[in-house]
């Protein structure tokens, strides 16, 4: 029995406005696969950026799904399958991650790519934890941040920012991050020491570090991250960047993610699904989601682009 499902897609290559909510068919899943009905899906900058054209425009991508994350209840599973933290059944509330189209009501999904969801995340926390969380915790690995350590956050207050600061916190690190003053507080309740980005940066940063500052996390992309973080950390093997891959690769830092010439870190971020599930359950670690619906997906674009997003973005059908 085939089902229908409302889903994003992009319609050509462009900005937010390409995006229109369709109807499309869903398919019975196969061996290895489930069926996902989605309670919410994570809306990240490599969404926009695929239909921008920046990683080709080729028609026959057209209509474009959109979406690499998603929580929601598995509907109907192929076979008693396995997922990375044990067997997988119809109605098992979890994550999904890495998946492909999760900007929809229903989706097929990889079982391997499932994860039980902590009762502690709503569906909207849930739905938006798992790229930035993954990402987060590849930049503090690839960093080597840990106990002791003074860590700079470029961005502290954007999706993979909050991950990023929490997580180093639960390492054990002294954590000092740019963002507007507004952000300043949340930041404040999350063990981080806040500073405003802009003019003085580098000194700021001193003033509050004086013994100077161990590793720097790179999450927005700007000159002025990757000039205040050559200044005050003095091994460029600590310093990482997740967003100025051709400026960071000719500074010779640490570039990660799937920009040129990084280091996708594929194998890491798969294993860091269980630990960020885990830290969830136990309250040590949470997700600032701002949900809408599916058919607000172009409004949530246009805020992302615009560096609007103050934390993470996560579309509810």
């Amino acid at each position: 029995m085939s089902r229908s499902a409302r889903v994003v897609v992009a319609t050509a290559y462009g900005g937010p406005e390409t995006l229109q909510v369709v109807g499309q068919p869903v398919a019975e899943p196969g061996p290895g696969e489930a069926l996902l009905e989605v309670r919410a899906a994570g809306i990240n900058p490599i969404d926009w950026k695929r239909y921008s054209g920046a990683f080709g425009n080729d028609p026959a991508q057209l209509p474009m799904r959109l979406g690499a994350e998603a929580a929601g209840v598995v509907r109907a599973v192929a076979t008693r399958e396995q997922g990375p933290a044990g067997p997988i059944s119809e109605g098992d509330e979890v994550i999904a991650f890495r998946i492909a189209g999760a900007y929809a009501e229903r989706v097929i999904v990889p079982v391997s790519a499932l994860v039980p969801k902590p009762q502690a995340l709503s569906w909207e926390q849930a739905g938006g934890l798992m790229l930035t969380g993954v990402t987060a915790i590849h930049a503090l690995t690839a960093t080597g941040v840990g106990r002791g350590d003074t860590l700079l956050v470029h961005g502290a207050s954007g999706g993979v920012g909050l991950m990023v600061v929490q997580l180093a916190v639960v390492r054990g690190a002294r954590v000092i991050g740019t963002a507007s003053l507004a952000r300043h507080d949340e930041l404040r309740a999350l063990g981080a020491e806040p500073v405003v980005y802009g003019d003085g940066l580098a000194e700021r940063v001193r003033e509050l570090a004086p013994d100077g500052v161990d590793a720097a996390i790179d999450a927005v992309g700007t000159d002025e991250a990757i000039d205040v973080s050559l200044a005050v950390v003095a091994d460029r093997d600590r310093i990482a960047t997740i967003a100025a891959f051709a400026r960071g690769a000719h500074e010779g830092i640490k570039l990660l993610g799937g920009g040129p010439g990084a280091d996708p870190g594929t194998e890491l971020r798969d294993a860091a699904r269980l630990e960020l599930v885990a830290l969830c359950a136990d309250g040590r670690l949470t997700v600032s989601a701002r949900p809408f619906p599916l058919e607000g997906a172009a409004r949530a674009h246009e805020e992302g682009i615009a560096g609007r997003a103050n934390g993470k973005m996560v579309l509810v059908p």
